[in-house]
C-alpha cells in the first residue's frame, strides 16, 4: 500500500464522551502509543501506530458501515517503537502507590491498547486484519502457533463441515477502529430481534478465542483482553448504585455514531453492558473470573507473557481478585452469589454457592498464582489467594463429593446437631435425598453437587462444574476420574443425541414452577432447564483428554459432527434426549461453532491440551492444615475459629 496514504490525525476535532456508557475511539491526553482509524469512500479502512494516542480518533466516511464489522487493511510504518519510553513491565511502578488510585478514577486514562507488528529489518510485513495467512478454509496455513514463528508447518486435512464452521466463526468477528475484538453471540440471519445476541459477550468469546490461539491467531484475543480491561474502570451505576471496583462486563457491542457537525464522518463506541440492561439486572460474576482464564491461555499457547506483565493488566488482576476476596459475612471459602450470575443467567435455584463458580474461582485463583508479580504491593494478596484456594480446595473435595458410599452416609445423618465435632456440619435432612437419584447414582463413580447451603443440598448434576473440576484439579485425581466414569455410565441421560446436558435432571412440574418462577423458556428439558448445549462440547473434550480418555471426547465430537451442520449450528437442544432444535435457539450460534472448532483442535494436537488444564498442586495440599482426613476435618472445625 502507498504509504503516502498514512494522514496524521492528530488535529482532528473532538467531542466530550459520556464515559458512564460509552468506550471510544477517543481519548484523554495520554502520551502511550496507540492508533486512530480513518475511512474515506476511496479507500478501505486502516489502522496505523502514533504517538498521539491522546488524541481524537475520527473515522470519516460517506458510505454506509456495517456496524463496525467490516474489514480493514492495516498498514504498519517502518518506525521503531520506543520501549523505554513506553513499557509495558510492572518493575517500575512497584512503589507507585498513585497508580491504582488513577487507573480506578481516570476511567479513560487507563494505559491504552498498543496494536503491535512484526518488521524485519526496514522491510515491512503485511498482514490481513486477522495477523496470519489463512486458506478458503479459513485454517491458518502457515500453522504458527502464536509467537512460535519456528514451528514446522504441519499439514492436515480439513473436513467440509470444518471449513463452514471456520467462515461462520469468521463471519461474527467484530471489527473496532479497524481492528478485530471478538465475535457476537450468533449471526442467524433469519433472526428479526436479536436482542444482545448481536453483542460480544465474554464468556461466549472464550472458546472463540481457544479456536483462534489454537490456530495460530491471537491478534483478536489480544486486543479483546485489552478492551474488555479498559471497560473494567469504566463507571457503571444501577438505580443510584454502583457496584464494587473490578467487575468485568457481560457484554460489549461496538457501535457506529456520527460526529457532532459532520453527516458524512462518524466514530466508533465500545458500549458495555455489566448487568444494568441483562434480564433480571444480575451482575456477571463469571466474566472476570473467565477474563483471568483467557488470558492465562493466551500467555501458555502463544508464549508472549508480556501482556500478562503489563501494569494496566496487572491491576486489573489485582482489582477482580480484591473484588472475589473481599472479607464479608460468609462462613465458607465458596464464593456467595446470586441466581443468574454465570452461563446460568435465568433463575435456576443456584442462588448460594453454585459449583461452576466455585470451579472457575478455583481456576482463575491457581491462574493468578502463575501471572501476578510478587512485591511488595502484591505479596499479601498473593498470600491470600494461597490461603484461600487451601480452603477452597478442601471444602469442594470434602462436603459437595456426592457417590454411593456418600449418600448412604447422609441417608443415615442426625440432625440438629451443636457441636465443633458435628458430623452432618450443614444439617442437611436424609429427606432431602431425591427419589430418582437413588436408582441413577451408580456403583463406580460420583460428581459435585451442584450446589451447598445451611439445609440444602442440590443434588443436581451440573456439567460445566463438575468438568471445570476436572480441568483445574479442584477435585481429587479418583474424584475427577469417578465424574468421566458416571457420565460414560449415564451417557444416554447426559449426552445421548446431542452432547452436553447443562443440567440433569430437568425440574418439572411444582419444582419448576417455584424455583423458576414458571420461566416459559427454562420448561422441563428446554434452555437451562435440562437442555443439552454442544458449546460445553470442548470442556468435556479438554476434561477428557487430562484424564486420558480421549476416546470419550471423539465420541462425542463424532455425535455431534453429525447434526450440527444440518441443524445450522443451534445454541441449544431440547427434550431428554437432545432430539430438537430448542424451541427459542438462535441458529449460527457462535459457541457451538468455536466449542467444535475447539474440541477438534484439542483432539488433533492433544500436547496443547496441556496448557489449558492444571495437575494436582501437592504444595497446595501440603500447607493445608485441615487436609482430608477426620482427625483434620475435627482439627480444622476446632482451631480455624481461634486462628
Amino acid at each position: 500500500m502507498n504509504r503516502s496514504g498514512i494522514r496524521n490525525l492528530s488535529n482532528s476535532l473532538s467531542r466530550p464522551v459520556d464515559r458512564r456508557r460509552f468506550h471510544s475511539c477517543k481519548h484523554n491526553k495520554s502520551q502511550i502509543v496507540g492508533y486512530k482509524c480513518f475511512a474515506d469512500p476511496n479507500r478501505r479502512a486502516f489502522s496505523v501506530s502514533d504517538s498521539g494516542w491522546g488524541q481524537p480518533r475520527v473515522c470519516s466516511s460517506s458510505f454506509h458501515v456495517d456496524k463496525g464489522r467490516s474489514r480493514g487493511v492495516l498498514v504498519i510504518p517502518k518506525v521503531a517503537s520506543d520501549f523505554r519510553n513506553h513499557s509495558t513491565s510492572v518493575e517500575p511502578h512497584v512503589n507507585d502507590k498513585n497508580f491504582e488510585r488513577i487507573y480506578i478514577q481516570g476511567g479513560l486514562n487507563v494505559k491504552p491498547l498498543v496494536i503491535e507488528r512484526i518488521e524485519k529489518g526496514n522491510e515491512l510485513v503485511k498482514e490481513d486484519d486477522t495477523g496470519t495467512n489463512v486458506d478458503e478454509a479459513g485454517v491458518n496455513t502457515n500453522n504458527i502457533k502464536g509467537l512460535n514463528l519456528t514451528e514446522p508447518r504441519i499439514e492436515r486435512e480439513v473436513s467440509e463441515i470444518e471449513k463452514e464452521a471456520w467462515n461462520i466463526l469468521r463471519g461474527a468477528v467484530v471489527n473496532y477502529c479497524g481492528n478485530p475484538v471478538g465475535t457476537v453471540a450468533a449471526t442467524d440471519p433469519a433472526d428479526k430481534q436479536p436482542l444482545n445476541y448481536d453483542q460480544i459477550f465474554i464468556r461466549d468469546f472464550v472458546p472463540s478465542a481457544l479456536a483462534f490461539l489454537l490456530n495460530g491467531e491471537a491478534e483478536i484475543v489480544k486486543n479483546f483482553l485489552l478492551h474488555t480491561l479498559q471497560l473494567q474502570s469504566w463507571e457503571k451505576t444501577v438505580d443510584c448504585y454502583s457496584p464494587g471496583q473490578g467487575l468485568m462486563p457481560a457484554s460489549f457491542k461496538v457501535r457506529t455514531v456520527p460526529l457532532d457537525g459532520s453527516p458524512d464522518a462518524f466514530e466508533e463506541v465500545l458500549d458495555p453492558d455489566f448487568g444494568e440492561s441483562a434480564i433480571g439486572r444480575v451482575a456477571p460474576v463469571d466474566s472476570g473470573l473467565w477474563w483471568i482464564i483467557l488470558l492465562r491461555a493466551y500467555g501458555k499457547i502463544t508464549g508472549d507473557y508480556s501482556l500478562q506483565e503489563r501494569v494496566d493488566v496487572q491491576t486489573g488482576i489485582r482489582l477482580i481478585l480484591n473484588l472475589c476476596l473481599a472479607d464479608g459475612f460468609d462462613m465458607f471459602p465458596s464464593l456467595l452469589v446470586t441466581d443468574g450470575s454465570c452461563m446460568i443467567d435465568r433463575r435456576m435455584g443456584i442462588h448460594g454457592h453454585p459449583l461452576e463458580i466455585q470451579a472457575l474461582f478455583y481456576s482463575a485463583l491457581r491462574c493468578s498464582c502463575e501471572m501476578l508479580i510478587v512485591n511488595d504491593a502484591t505479596k499479601n494478596l498473593v498470600a491470600a489467594i494461597n490461603n484461600r484456594l487451601s480452603a477452597l480446595s478442601f471444602h469442594i473435595r470434602e462436603y459437595y463429593w456426592v457417590d454411593m458410599k456418600k449418600i448412604n452416609e447422609i441417608y443415615r445423618y442426625n440432625t440438629e446437631e451443636y457441636s465443633t465435632d458435628a458430623i452432618n456440619k450443614f444439617n442437611i435432612y436424609p429427606d432431602q435425598i431425591p427419589s430418582w437419584l437413588v436408582d441413577w447414582i451408580p456403583d463406580e463413580g460420583g460428581y459435585f453437587l451442584g450446589n451447598l447451603q445451611p439445609a440444602h443440598m442440590d443434588f443436581r448434576f451440573f456439567t460445566l462444574g463438575n468438568l471445570w473440576a476436572i480441568v483445574s484439579s479442584l477435585g481429587t485425581s479418583k474424584q475427577n476420574k469417578d465424574v468421566l466414569n458416571l457420565i460414560e455410565e449415564k451417557w444416554d441421560d447426559l449426552v445421548a443425541n446431542m452432547p452436553l446436558k447443562i443440567i440433569y435432571p430437568a425440574l418439572e412440574s411444582d419444582e419448576w414452577r417455584i424455583i423458576t418462577g414458571s420461566d416459559p423458556k427454562n420448561t422441563p428439558w428446554s434452555y437451562h432447564n435440562g437442555g443439552s448445549w454442544p458449546t460445553l462440547l470442548w470442556q468435556f473434550t479438554l476434561a477428557c483428554i487430562k484424564m486420558g480418555k480421549p476416546e470419550l471426547a471423539e465420541r462425542a465430537v463424532a455425535l455431534a459432527e453429525e447434526r450440527l451442520a444440518v441443524d445450522q449450528w443451534p445454541e441449544y437442544y431440547d427434550t431428554r434426549s437432545g432430539r430438537f432444535i430448542g424451541k427459542q435457539s438462535r441458529l449460527y450460534q457462535t459457541w457451538t461453532v468455536a466449542g467444535f472448532l475447539t474440541s477438534k483442535m484439542l483432539l488433533q494436537n492433544p500436547e496443547k491440551a496441556s496448557l489449558l488444564f492444571w495437575e494436582e498442586d501437592y504444595e497446595l495440599l501440603e500447607n493445608c492444615v485441615c487436609r482430608l482426613g477426620k482427625s483434620g476435618r475435627r482439627k480444622c472445625s476446632r482451631l480455624a475459629p481461634r486462628s
